[in-house]
């Protein structure tokens, strides 16, 4: 087994087993966990989905799946049958992290607890929180990127794109930080483009990307995405100008979508973020069941939590789960050793 495997499945077995242990009292009744995701539009969250279901089932919980289409009102509606069908506890990735805390207040009137999902929502009584480090997240993109450039041309220096997810939304504008942070303390570097998009579209990103290249003539030397779709989207404006290759334009994703891991093995995308989806979902839903199962304790009694993290109303007891950067050079040691995807489905046969 490789460092990089055995690194992943201890991190995975501690903060699973950590809330697993807490999950096993018992407790009366049935026991139902939403799980409300924001959206199924990328590929990763039939994995999320697969995951969290799967662990909660094994804990003895049912679980009420749902998903927003990237639309706060649906997810509104689609929270509130949550309640009405009893959920006991909900797991929610907000669409809109700025205005989802009413969700949570609505359902702690009601007795119902709330664990975000992926993205921290501000201003709500969050009764515990499950992501991973999205300022990481950019951090390591724009490293990379750095890397990148010191590499093809012996300095850091150039034009840089920054393709931002949903406006106002707390995992961007996490992201965005980090690669940020880097852009600052490299003075050679030029922002060229920094652009939130609706509903994290590719097509939208694909637009940016197209645009940003016509207005510097092509000249661009990096574009950082904040998710796989948008990356697409960068990659297929770069296609239609014979630029799509990691040795003319450094274009870095997050979440590892397929088609993104493949275009990294084929050379048209320089790096790609694996957010890995089992510990997180796994984690969440058993923390989820272990708040079923003893209501009246605290959180941070029943659970082992990394940090504690105030969104602006309360301080939320956080766990944390891994990311690892994704090269040309580490996807055999990284992606297929993890078993996320096999062989033959990066590489085609």
């Amino acid at each position: 087994m490789s460092l990089f495997q055995t690194l992943t499945r201890r991190a995975a077995l501690i903060s699973v087993a950590a809330v697993a242990l807490s999950a096993s009292t018992a407790f009366a009744g049935d026991v139902k966990i939403g799980f409300l995701l924001k959206t199924m539009q990328e590929e990763r969250y039939k994995r999320d989905r697969a995951a969290f279901t799967a662990k909660a089932e094994e804990l003895g919980a049912e679980v009420i799946f749902d998903s927003a289409n990237n639309d706060e009102l649906t997810q509104l509606a689609k929270f509130e049958n949550m309640l009405a069908k009893g959920a006991n506890v909900i797991v929610l990735q907000p669409v809109n992290t700025g205005t989802a805390g009413s969700m949570v207040s609505m359902a702690n009137s009601e007795g119902v607890r709330v664990v975000g999902y992926d993205s921290m929502l501000v201003d709500g009584p969050l009764d515990a929180m499950v992501m991973q480090d999205s300022w990481a997240v950019g951090r390591l993109q724009g490293e990379a990127m750095v890397e990148w450039l010191k590499a093809k041309n012996g300095d850091v220096a150039g034009k840089i794109a920054l393709i931002q997810g949903q406006p106002g939304d707390s995992n961007a504008i996490a992201m965005s930080s980090g690669v940020l942070e880097i852009v600052e303390a490299n003075p050679g570097l030029e922002l060229v483009t920094n652009q939130a998009h609706e509903g994290w579209s590719s097509e939208k990103a694909m637009a940016t990307a197209e645009n940003t290249l016509t207005s510097n003539s092509n000249e661009i030397d990096a574009f950082i995405a904040n998710n796989s779709g948008m990356a697409r989207g960068v990659i297929a404006a770069l296609e239609a100008q014979g630029l799509a290759s990691a040795d003319k334009v450094f274009v870095a994703g997050s979440d590892a979508d397929l088609a993104n891991i493949q275009y990294v093995a084929q050379g048209k995308q320089a790096v790609e973020i694996w957010k890995q989806i089992d510990p997180l979902a796994e984690t969440a839903a058993a923390v989820a069941v272990a708040l079923a199962a003893d209501p009246d304790s605290a959180p941070a009694d029943l659970v082992e939590v990394d940090k504690v993290i105030n969104n602006g109303y309360a301080d939320v007891p956080t766990i944390v789960t891994p990311i690892t950067l994704v090269t040309q050079d580490n996807i055999d040691d990284t992606i297929i050793a993890g078993g996320f995807y096999s062989k033959e489905e990066v590489y085609g046969n």
